[in-house]
């Protein structure tokens, strides 16, 4: 197993070197050469076991020998034992056909908790096998950097980094992240917006000589593991509703498109999945792509769901690989004229899209209304995103007899104000966060400015 970049002129590399890598030195992502199989027999194997040894029999063909099975086994186990669910990311059903997905129970309440959980404990793995040490760099629009965090806090040989716009996340997801005074985390709150933060973090590892010579590790969604990891949960989920003798269908609140990437991964190694609905708010970069062909850059809107508040969709560049049958040429051009002026897809990759690919936009009104009616109807309370994705479900599945999926990423606590507009007196914070509200926060505010955050960074490493 290599991985090659989506751009096509990076060296393919080793499982090991593309954890510690994170984006291809072309600017690209990585991905890998070759999607190894899950045959219907290996499916259907998994029926009943626990999600710790399907995670294990999914991943294991991508870390293709690089961890002894006996602790990559162990590192799996231990991940996800931090988990407050026993089926880690329990199936709730909400009428006939349609299932939420809770990808809520790890440590900070979000889906982001199922891969960082995993990835820090990799890292920390391959770094002691090194006998190195690396620096962290991320950024957040919300539920990335608290994951990360909590994934990494624990590690000794990494230092943690993670920038999040300034007064543009909610009061818990921020306090999530600043709350932890953990000697190894830092967390910087710039003034702009989730691209200005993701554009610096991308600068910074095009750049690295302001570290003098120490490793850049991305734990944000161009980390490949990320991907590996998500693509455990569509697998277990299909396969506890009856696959691989049906098809399902999922539905993805989505906005940097790794989490729906990863379903897309588990259909190619043979996960009968009939549809992916694409689920967006008002920056709907992914909705206008597939719907009208309009793969340009509008004004960021904030919004009710924030996580999902961003212009450009990072990883929707795997898939764009892949609609364009893996001409790294084509899709760099594609993106790189997409940096400066309104773009279209080509004819053939687009329809290669739509093929698998549905998608719905949802306005705030319409995630306030959601949220009453699901309650209404099921009893459940859903946070802002998943939202999105109930209504998107509805609106785009393609028949009502295939199983949708709709993933709730994250837990309603996490954006009470949301809740509490819909009408709602909000929702309580589970037993090991009730203190939340009270902590001391550490932060340090900085200029949108490439100059002043790497400074930072190179001063207050260890």
């Amino acid at each position: 197993m290599r991985y090659i970049s989506t751009r096509g002129q990076a060296p393919a590399l080793s499982f090991e070197e593309v954890v510690l890598t994170g984006m291809a030195s072309d600017g690209g992502l990585y991905v890998p050469e070759d999607v190894p199989p899950l045959s219907h027999d290996d499916l259907a194997a998994m029926a009943g076991l626990s999600y710790a040894e399907i995670a294990f029999r999914v991943m294991k063909p991508y870390v293709n020998g690089e961890i002894d099975d006996a602790t990559f086994r162990g590192i799996v186990e231990e991940a996800y034992a931090t988990f407050s669910h026993d089926a880690v990311v329990p199936l709730n059903q909400l009428d006939a056909n349609h299932f939420l997905l809770e990808l809520f129970h790890g440590p900070t309440l979000a889906f982001k908790d199922v891969a960082l959980q995993l990835l820090g404990r990799i890292l920390d793995h391959f770094l002691q096998k090194r006998g190195e040490r690396a620096v962290i760099m991320g950024a957040t629009s919300g539920d990335t950097g608290s994951a990360a965090i909590e994934g990494c806090r624990h590690c000794d040989n990494l230092d943690i980094f993670i920038l999040h716009p300034y007064q543009r996340v909610s009061e818990v997801q921020r306090r999530q992240m600043t709350t932890v005074l953990a000697d190894n985390v830092f967390n910087v709150a710039i003034e702009g917006n989730f691209d200005d933060a993701q554009a610096m973090v991308k600068a910074s590892f095009a750049d690295q000589g302001f570290l003098d010579g120490t490793r850049l590790v991305a734990v944000n969604s161009i980390n490949w593991a990320r991907i590996m990891a998500q693509i455990v949960y569509y697998v277990a989920s299909a396969v506890a509703l009856g696959a691989p003798h049906r098809q399902v269908s999922f539905c993805v609140p989505s906005a940097n498109f790794g989490n729906v990437f990863a379903g897309y991964m588990a259909k190619r190694m043979g996960l009968p999945v009939k549809q992916f609905i694409i689920a967006t708010n008002a920056n709907d970069i992914l909705h206008r792509t597939l719907a009208d062909n309009d793969f340009s850059k509008q004004a960021l809107v904030a919004t009710l769901a924030p996580s999902m508040d961003i212009v450009v969709s990072s990883n929707f560049e795997r898939l764009l690989f892949e609609a364009y049958e893996r001409d790294g040429s084509a899709v760099k051009a594609l993106l790189e004229r997409f940096q400066s002026e309104p773009s279209a897809l080509a004819e053939a990759p687009l329809a290669r899209l739509r093929e698998s690919f549905a998608s719905h936009s949802v306005s705030d009104a319409t995630i306030l209304e959601v949220i009453r009616e699901a309650h209404h109807r099921t009893q459940e309370i859903l946070d802002p995103h998943t939202a999105t994705g109930y209504r998107a479900a509805e609106r785009a599945r393609a028949d009502a007899t295939t199983p949708v999926i709709t993933l709730a990423t994250a837990h309603p606590a996490k954006f009470a104000e949301a809740v509490v507009k819909a009408g709602f007196p909000g929702v309580p914070l589970p037993p090991h966060m009730d203190d939340l509200l009270e902590r001391e926060e550490r932060y340090t505010v900085l200029p949108a400015e490439l100059s002043a955050v790497q400074q930072f960074v190179a001063e207050n490493r260890r």
